[in-house]
């Protein structure tokens, strides 16, 4: 297996004239201006909307220079105090928990003055004649405008932004506070208000802001993204990967895809994760970059089909993740919240259920999983409680069942299960996609990469724990759950989860010649995990051949409807895991 194949920056080619993209903010301004002049009006209103995050006053300053507009807004002059905006949004966050909040339908509008809006209309009123310029989040509370430009920026980027403390919260003063509380009022609130504004206005682009890199923004036509966008989702894509360190992070991920040296481990690798992913448009030479939930927004049906779509709207519902310890430490002891609870506390209408696929295990790696038969369970609860308290640490091993975790194994782990990956391992995390939701029970007696205590949920946790999952159910029901069901010339299918109490359904295909699928109406998520490389083929030719890696985890929409595999040298052995939405679910609480 070649390493080094493992495409760290892939892209969907999207055909289009010569010049659609525009690169720096000499090329940006002079796109702008023929556009102003070829309206050949007395006065012409130019809204820049920006996603939050966005460096706006920087988007406001660099085109003001270049373009001399007659007058200027920043939409930031109209919103509602600092203090204001904070018990606006206070309810959404709970009573200081650390990590969880409440999801919410709080709207952009009321994080404005009604008074400061008024006086900026006024001012934009005032203006009979020349161009002027609005940007900011909120810039169309202010004017409709004639010509919409869209600054957009993926959560990815809003992160590191947010680390690097050179941006706080929506409206807030709080660009000292730590990262993680900006994080989670950024999940909880500014991310879910932004992404309600911005859906509708994606049919109403005139030109997208690429401004990920500063140094090189770009500029594209509005018309090209979405036909970029249309045909991403008639079409087998990646969303851009990304990768973060971990207390428990090991070595795997750095040396088999190439990672830079920059962070003392990867932990994580987000290989699937449209709401935080981004996606790259190829436009000739010029890539532009928006957040993947861009394509399920203006794509939902095509992407994720009708029957995926009435259940979960416009929201992706699988998630593929690498979580790496090889060389490195266990994961947090934890528990997902089951689908009555996470409704009833968080205002979710569906859990992290997920499971573990092993994709590489050194000898002696295990994943914990479901508790021992015959524990008594308060005294395990007082163990964690002791622990956690700063007493004894927690004796994992007396309370759970550990399992020998070997490639290629898959463990089923549905809401309520205790369980955690071991060191040693790298794990394809195959789950429903509500993100934080997990609570933490032991983490081992060791610091976050802050240096602080990680924050632990003993009573969200004694709340969600299926006591009856104990070892002998878990072997029944969620270790080796690998059933045959078809094969063919070269080739087999197997099921291999999960547990009926998921929607989430897993197939997994070895073949060494070409192997048909098909999205019957809802969208595949597929990773290679086994063969250096496969071909990805239109049953009908409707799009060009597509070539994935090991390891890669590719999209397939549901509009591409019938497709085959390949290995790319013929004869190869190689292996798909394949994720999909069950047509009915019995999930239970």
């Amino acid at each position: 297996m070649s390493a080094s194949r493992y495409n760290l920056f892939p892209h969907v080619p999207v055909a289009a004239e010569p010049g659609v993209v525009v690169t720096g903010w000499d090329a940006i301004a002079n796109r702008l201006r023929e556009t102003i002049a070829a309206r050949a009006a007395r006065r012409t209103t130019l809204v820049v909307e920006c996603y939050h995050g966005v460096d706006e006053a920087c988007v406001l300053r660099e085109l003001a220079e270049r373009l001399q507009p007659a007058a200027r807004l920043a939409a930031s002059d109209a919103l509602r105090t600092p203090h204001e905006i904070d018990s606006l949004v206070a309810p959404s966050l709970g009573d200081g928990d650390p990590v969880f909040g409440r999801m919410n339908d709080l709207e952009l509008a009321p994080f404005f003055d009604g008074g400061r809006l008024a006086a900026l209309t006024a001012q934009l009123d005032e203006t009979a004649t020349g161009l002027i310029l609005v940007a900011g989040c909120g810039a169309r509370l202010i004017a409709g405008g004639d010509i919409l430009v869209y600054a957009d920026l993926s959560r990815r980027e809003a992160q590191l932004r947010q680390r690097r403390g050179e941006i706080g919260n929506l409206g807030a003063d709080n660009c000292d506070e730590s990262a993680s509380l900006k994080y989670k009022r950024a999940f909880f609130v500014d991310w879910r208000v932004c992404d309600r504004w911005k859906r509708p206005l994606i049919a109403h682009w005139d030109f997208v802001l690429d401004t990920h890199d500063p140094a090189t923004p770009k500029l594209a036509g509005g018309d090209a993204v979405r036909r970029g966008l249309h045909q991403a989702a008639r079409q087998p894509f990646r969303v851009v990967p990304w990768f973060d360190p971990a207390p428990w992070g090991g070595r795997w991920l750095r040396e088999h895809f190439g990672l830079d040296g920059g962070a003392p481990n990867y932990g994580w690798g987000f290989d699937c994760v449209p709401e935080e992913n981004s996606l790259r448009l190829g436009f000739g030479g010029a890539d532009v970059e928006l957040p993947a939930l861009d394509l399920v927004f203006d794509q939902p049906r095509a992407l994720l089909g009708d029957d995926v779509f009435r259940r979960f709207g416009a929201d992706f519902p699988i998630r593929f993740d690498f979580l790496d310890t090889m060389g490195g430490g266990n994961l947090s002891f934890q528990v997902h919240p089951t689908s009555g609870y996470i409704r009833r506390q968080f205002g979710l209408g569906y859990t992290q259920d997920e499971s573990y696929y092993v994709l590489a295990a050194e000898p002696g790696a295990v994943v914990y999983l479901g508790l021992k038969d015959g524990i008594d369970r308060a005294r395990m609860m007082q163990a964690l409680q002791a622990a956690e308290d700063g007493g004894a640490p927690f004796p994992a091993d007396d309370f759970a069942s550990q399992w020998p975790a070997r490639q290629h194994d898959h463990f089923l782990i549905p809401a309520g299960t205790v369980h955690c990956s071991g060191r040693n391992a790298l794990v394809l995390e195959i789950s429903a996609t509500p993100y934080i939701f997990t609570f933490k029970l032991w983490d081992w007696g060791r610091l976050g990469l802050d240096g602080r205590p990680r924050p632990i949920h003993l009573e969200h946790g004694a709340a969600n724990i299926q006591w009856e999952r104990a070892r002998s159910w878990t072997r029944q029901n969620l270790i080796g759950q690998v059933q045959p069901l078809a094969r063919g010339p070269g080739w087999t299918e197997e099921r291999t989860g999960l547990h009926e109490t998921q929607f989430i359904e897993t197939r997994r295909h070895w073949f060494t010649s070409t192997v048909a699928h098909d999205t019957r109406g809802g969208v595949n998520v597929l990773n290679l995990v086994e063969g250096d490389a496969a071909v990805v083929e239109s049953a009908d030719a409707a799009f060009a051949p597509f070539e994935v890696n090991f390891a890669e985890t590719f999209i397939v929409p549901a509009a591409v409807g019938a497709y085959t595999i390949s290995p790319r040298r013929p004869g190869a052995r190689c292996a798909t895991i394949k994720a999909f939405v069950r047509s009915e679910s019995t999930r239970a609480d």
